[in-house]
This record gives structure tokens, C-alpha cells and sequence, in this order.
């Protein structure tokens, strides 16, 4: 179990390293940095940018790696389709005509569904950039390990967690200082989960009650009460904040001092009830981060 934890704790570092990378590089990236082994999953490929020199994209050619079953590519309207699955599996997308090309100051979406290798691990998609000048070839890999820093054009990689790992987001965490006696603070937390799914609850070590709580005004009152769970949409970004969703700390076993970091277990749920979990490192913090680009929470 411990060589688990911390497997899941080096991918999703690394991923954090590879959201940063894309927002700086604007290369062809996957929109989610993770997904659960053995599970479906849509991997929508994003292009920020047409090829150097270049004026538009032309065509875009997806190079699927050994262990992820292809079961279809999305069309696009103007642009010709050509799946090959027998050996070299490969989509391609080639624009019709001039009008239909993508434009390099306008961002696309190319999407394809498949399943996941059973086995967790890095899965790289290398994909080719054709633009009406000249092309670019996102394929490089590193050398060892799984960070892309560095690279002028990274391949598109997508980290396989371990079956009962929650591949969910977690951005901008804080728990709110507490002074000596008081019992209770709330941590509060920007979560996205590319497939989906539910918050249901939290653990933590340092408070005896850990619970999802909504801040709600009730006529001319701002009431707080429990809730069974907040949902988090496909794709979109959900963030429990003061004043609205938020974990709530309760029974605290321990002082909750500025500059050290809480352990907290989050608690998911996917449309088909199965259950699975996520456990951070947060930060303890006066206020919220000042900076909306922070670094996420630690993973293990």
C-alpha cells in the first residue's frame, strides 16, 4: 500500500509540473494530467498554436501508445478523418480546405476515446503538428524519469494512477490558522476531475470531525450545515471557498500553525458509485494564496 501511495505521489507531482509546462510552452497537450488504469477515457488534445513561422494548423496526427485501446476519434466539421488501428494505431485530422484550417491565434480540440492499460505508469501521445508552413513533431521524451523541462517539443503524457487512486485535480489548497483553543478551521481547495465525479467526504489526522460544508445565505442569515457531497462537472474546475463549499475541521487534535502542512484525505465518488481517494498535503495559511496560478497541493 505505502509504495502505492507513493507511486500516485510522483505522478501527480510530476503532472503539476507538466500542467505548468503546457500553460508556458503552449504545445499540443492533453487536457487531464490523469486518469485511472483499466478505466474509459477521452483524451482531448489542445492546440494553443499553429507551428513557428507558421499561420494556421492544417493537420493534427495522434500516435497512440502500446496499451491503449482505440475505440473511436471524434469528427471534426471541415476536417477529414483517418483512423488506422492495425498496427501503428494512429489518428489523423486533415483540414478540407484553406478556410477550414485552424487558426494559430484560435485553440482546438481534437478528441478520441479509448481504454487504459491495466497496469499504472506514464503513457506518452506523440503527436504531429501540420501547419501551413512547415509541421512540428510534439514526441520528445525525456531521457529518464517523467519530466518534460527542457524539451522543445514534448510528447503529450498522460499519468495512469493505481485502481483507487481519485484522478482529480487538486489546486491552490490552504487550511485556515487556528489559534491556541479553538476547535474547529476550514481547508478550502480548487478541484477538477476531467471524468467527473462527486466529493463525498474527508479524514484528516489533525481534527476529529472532517466534514463538506456549505456556507448559504437563509433570508437575511448566512447559515453553515453539512452536505452530502458537492459535485464536480466533466472538465470544469470546482472551488470550495470561504463563504461558500468547504471542508469544515472539527475536534481539532493539534495546534493548526502558519507554515506547517495538513494531511487530508478526500473522499470521491464516480456516476457509478465506486469509491476512491486522494490524499494531500496542504498548506497552512492565514488567508487564501494571492497568486491564482499557485502551486497545486502535494499528492501522496
Amino acid at each position: 500500500m505505502t509504495s502505492r501511495i507513493r507511486f500516485a505521489a510522483s505522478l501527480f507531482t510530476a503532472s503539476a509540473a507538466l500542467l505548468a509546462g503546457a500553460a508556458a510552452q503552449a504545445h499540443v497537450s492533453l487536457q487531464s494530467g490523469s486518469a485511472v488504469a483499466g478505466n474509459d477515457y477521452q483524451a482531448v488534445f489542445r492546440v494553443g498554436h499553429a507551428c513557428a513561422g507558421a499561420q494556421a494548423t492544417t493537420g493534427i496526427a495522434v500516435r497512440l501508445p502500446a496499451g491503449f485501446a482505440l475505440a473511436d476519434a471524434q469528427a471534426r466539421k471541415g476536417w477529414k478523418l483517418d483512423v488506422q488501428k492495425a498496427g501503428a494505431a494512429e489518428v489523423r485530422w486533415t483540414a478540407e480546405s484553406p478556410q477550414d484550417a485552424l487558426p494559430g491565434t484560435t485553440q482546438g480540440e481534437f478528441t478520441l476515446n479509448g481504454k487504459l492499460p491495466a497496469a499504472p505508469g506514464p503513457l506518452w501521445f506523440k503527436v504531429l503538428q501540420t501547419c501551413d508552413t512547415g509541421s512540428t513533431d510534439w514526441a520528445q521524451l525525456p531521457a529518464s524519469g517523467t519530466s518534460t523541462a527542457g524539451l522543445a517539443a514534448p510528447a503529450a503524457r498522460l499519468d495512469v494512477l493505481p485502481v483507487g487512486t481519485a484522478a482529480v485535480d487538486v489546486r491552490d489548497a490552504w487550511v485556515r490558522a487556528a489559534v491556541p483553543g479553538q476547535s474547529g478551521t476550514g481547508a478550502f481547495m480548487k478541484l477538477t476531475a476531467p471524468a467527473g465525479a462527486r466529493l463525498v467526504g474527508a479524514s484528516t489526522p489533525v481534527a476529529g470531525v472532517a466534514e463538506v460544508h456549505e456556507m448559504k445565505m437563509e433570508g437575511d442569515t448566512m447559515r453553515m450545515r453539512e452536505v452530502k457531497g458537492v459535485e464536480l462537472p466533466a472538465r470544469q474546475t470546482v472551488e470550495l471557498k470561504p463563504g461558500g463549499f468547504h471542508l469544515m475541521l472539527m475536534d481539532l487534535k493539534q495546534p493548526i500553525t502558519q507554515g506547517k502542512t495538513v494531511p487530508v484525505t478526500l473522499q470521491f465518488e464516480d456516476a457509478k458509485g465506486v469509491r476512491s481517494s486522494l490524499d494531500v498535503q496542504v498548506p497552512v495559511r492565514l488567508s487564501a494564496p494571492g497568486n491564482a496560478t499557485s502551486a497545486p497541493a502535494h499528492h501522496h
